[in-house]
């Protein structure tokens, strides 16, 4: 599927350009992960900053900055994001400080706005909180879901945010850990957070919605319009991406 979404986008024209988008990967990812959506959002006339930030090798605080890097490169132009996992905690994070005038909206994939009780496991055994740290850096245990968490020390959110949940654990042992539906990794309960404009659930795994045909459906759905198309289906979806 995703060698079939890029030889799409990337041999039809791109239309006039509209807004800067900014791009910012999961944990322990990097910006390959968000190239197909790259690639949709550019043929759609937006655009992108899609780059690389050290989410294994720092802590929440430290990485917040990288935010602000990326958003620079917007320069004047009406400036949205679309994150997956902990990219949405640190535009969260950023964006408490302050919102810059030419703030649009956000989109987040999957964010562990109130944590993930996987961590919460990780952290309980001495082993298993080291490897984790090594394997994901430091950020990795700061995204639990009791009242040391980084993200329990975050305000409401005060912009334009839709929230993209998936509902497919592909890890039986993260399903296993976490109560109601959830994407194996995080809860779709814990990807809901105060002050949200739209919430959506769709058939997705953490790992790979920022991939999801329908997903994408839904980043350009809320960028022009501020809300979701709750009615999307993959056909749909997939008329969509193709649309200009």
């Amino acid at each position: 599927m995703r060698v079939l979404l890029l030889a799409l986008f990337l041999t039809l024209p791109l239309k006039a350009r509209a807004d800067c988008v900014v791009l910012l990967h999961g944990l322990a990812r990097s910006e390959a992960s968000m190239l197909v959506l790259q690639e949709v959002l550019n043929y759609h006339g937006y655009r992108t900053v899609n780059e690389t930030y050290p989410s294994d090798t720092a802590p929440i605080a430290d990485l917040v900055g990288y935010v602000g890097r990326s958003a620079a490169q917007c320069g004047e132009e009406r400036m949205h994001f679309v994150t997956h996992s902990l990219g949405g905690i640190l535009v969260r994070a950023w964006l408490a400080q302050g919102h810059p005038a030419n703030l649009g909206r956000v989109v987040m994939l999957a964010p562990p706005n109130h944590g993930s009780e996987i961590v919460d496991a990780i952290r309980q055994n001495d082993f298993l909180n080291e490897v984790a740290t090594f394997l994901n850096g430091p950020a990795t245990t700061q995204l639990g879901t009791g009242s040391d968490s980084f993200v329990d020390t975050l305000p409401p959110v005060d912009f334009e945010l839709g929230v993209v949940a998936g509902d497919v654990p592909i890890n039986p042992i993260g399903a296993a850990m976490i109560a109601g539906r959830s994407d194996g990794t995080v809860s779709v309960d814990s990807t809901r957070v105060g002050g949200m404009t739209d919430h959506i659930i769709i058939n997705a795994s953490h790992t790979l919605i920022m991939m999801n045909p329908v997903a994408m459906a839904e980043v350009l759905e809320f960028l022009r319009n501020g809300v979701f198309d709750h009615a999307i289906t993959l056909p749909s979806a997939l008329r969509k991406l193709a649309d200009r």
